[in-house]
């Protein structure tokens, strides 16, 4: 048996079987990836997608998945490869590609306008490693890295993959802790920790999933948006970093209330842009 160090939960696992996230397992005493290198989705995508909207903005991105999350948000749009049980079952059945493999399949995708890899549609940092190793490679052609991750990792795995990455989008999805405790079975403070460092390092950018009934007030955005505003982020205000809110979409195990009211989402993002320089609303 060992201990994962990746995020809050310190998942103690057994020689052989896998923790909270589905794809770390216990192996000759030692935590390791369980799914390094194994992909279950692959796209061009525009960089807006991801969402980024102040980093090279007009660009492609080849972006790239594999299954596990140690979230459990009852609305997610991967489930199939993040925490349903089509996702507990893709160790076996998705594709292996070596880092340097997907590295060079993002130096054949230049003459389309990839400018490199995005790490998305599951966790990426619950497999940290294959990322670092693949960034590392795609940095020596240079060519640029991003993350889309929800944040929950600790500190030194933030440290291992910060010299590689150029770009982030960090989910904050709500800003009280019964939220993230109850419905997300996340950690708000981790979240907060990781993007306070992260802020100090690369280009990020954020964003809020608006959930009716969940994390809609107008009070809670203020907060939000107050604290995003306090950041330090490399030199420059936290007034800069720009945030996405989403309108949410009844889905998955999350079909109990309708989409949020777009005039709601387009209140909450004048609100936000009482402290931010850059808002932005999505899905509306």
């Amino acid at each position: 048996m060992a201990v994962c160090e990746i995020c809050f939960r310190h998942c103690r696992i057994n020689e052989g079987e896998t923790g909270f996230c589905g794809a770390r397992t216990c192996r000759d005493g030692r935590v390791v990836s369980a799914g390094y290198g194994r992909i279950t989705a692959l796209a061009l995508d525009p960089i807006e997608k991801k969402p980024l909207r102040r980093f090279c903005p007009g660009s492609m991105i080849l972006s790239v998945g594999s299954y596990g999350c140690n979230l459990r948000c009852p609305f997610c749009q991967n489930h199939e490869i993040t925490w349903s049980e089509n996702a507990h079952r893709l160790s076996d059945r998705a594709e292996y590609l070596a880092p340097e493999t997907l590295a060079e399949m993002a130096e054949q995708c230049r003459g389309r306008g990839n400018i490199g890899l995005a790490f998305t549609y599951n966790e990426p940092l619950i497999g940290y490693e294959y990322v670092r190793d693949t960034a590392k490679l795609v940095h020596e052609q240079g060519m640029k890295n991003v993350l889309v991750t929800n944040g929950t990792a600790s500190l030194p795995v933030l440290e291992e993959l910060v010299p590689y990455i150029d770009a982030m989008n960090i989910d904050l999805k709500g800003f009280s802790d019964r939220y993230y405790k109850e419905v997300l079975r996340g950690d708000r403070q981790m979240v907060m920790d990781f993007i306070t460092e992260a802020v100090r390092h690369c280009h990020v950018e954020l964003t809020t999933l608006i959930v009716p009934g969940e994390n809609d007030t107008l009070e809670e955005m203020r907060e939000l948006v107050s604290w995003i505003a306090s950041l330090d982020a490399n030199g420059k205000k936290g007034t800069e970093i720009p945030l996405h809110i989403s309108r949410f979409f009844p889905r998955f195990h999350m079909t109990d209330r309708e989409a949020t009211n777009v005039s709601l989402v387009y209140h909450l993002a004048d609100i936000a842009r009482e402290r931010l320089a850059y808002v932005y609303t999505g899905n509306c």
